[in-house]
């Protein structure tokens, strides 16, 4: 994988000197440039290819999130602030992390390698066959394939049922569906998606799960297992 071409803004010179230190100390990251002035930021954007966006948020003038909306060319970002109220209005943009200060190096390890990973998902999504990768709580999530147990449907929303954590997504059933079906997920039921592989048994009404959750099986979503 090539490096992650990146950019670091933020109003605080300390910050600055701390972010180049840790990406000197990381591999698969190529730090460009880091700016102070969130303008000349946004020219360098314009003019240069960057992957990844390193930013703080709270700045004179003109704040993270305003930098990023009037970014031309939006690369993935980690937005960096001191204040957690922040996170609901960078949901709408890519953001793969949010980290709080003051921030530990395996702490910004663990963002970086997110976006490495999310970087690579997205050039080769066709190809990927072990996880998945979606938005839920503000931030880029990726779970394993093995750890998913069911995805749920309400409405505008999906619940990702996984071994560790229940994720609430803002994607509708169908376009979930059309996207992984690929990766072994088939419909059961209007409400329920299931992974091929992680079923134990079915009868006609209801499909038993490896982990031994029961759920219900749609009539119009039989063929879909095959049925007589």
């Amino acid at each position: 994988m090539k490096e992650l071409q990146t950019l670091a803004v933020d109003d605080e010179y300390p910050a600055l000197e701390l972010i180049k230190t840790y990406c000197t100390n990381l591999k698969g990251i190529n730090l460009l440039n880091t700016f102070s002035d969130p303008e000349n930021a946004i020219l360098f954007l314009n003019k240069n290819e960057v992957d990844l966006l390193i930013l703080d948020i709270n700045m004179p003038n003109i704040n993270g999130i305003e930098l990023l909306k009037k970014a031309e060319k939006k690369p993935l970002c980690i937005f960096i602030t001191a204040e957690e109220q922040h996170a609901a209005k960078a949901f709408e943009l890519d953001v793969i992390d949010y980290l709080i200060k003051p921030i530990s190096f395996e702490r910004f390890e663990k963002a970086i390698t997110k976006a490495k990973e999310y970087y690579l998902f997205k050039q080769t999504k066709d190809t990927v066959e072990d996880f998945i990768m979606f938005k839920s709580d503000y931030i880029i999530n990726k779970i394993k394939l093995d750890d998913i147990y069911w995805v749920e449907g309400f409405g505008e929303y999906i619940k990702i049922v996984s071994r560790y954590k229940k994720h609430m997504v803002l994607e509708r059933m169908t376009k979930f569906e059309e996207l992984h079906r690929h990766l072994g997920f088939i419909r059961i039921h209007k409400s329920y998606l299931i992974i091929k592989e992680h079923i134990a048994s079915f009868n006609s009404r209801t499909v038993l799960l490896k982990n031994g959750k029961e759920l219900p099986i749609g009539r119009t979503y039989k063929n879909n297992l095959k049925l007589n």
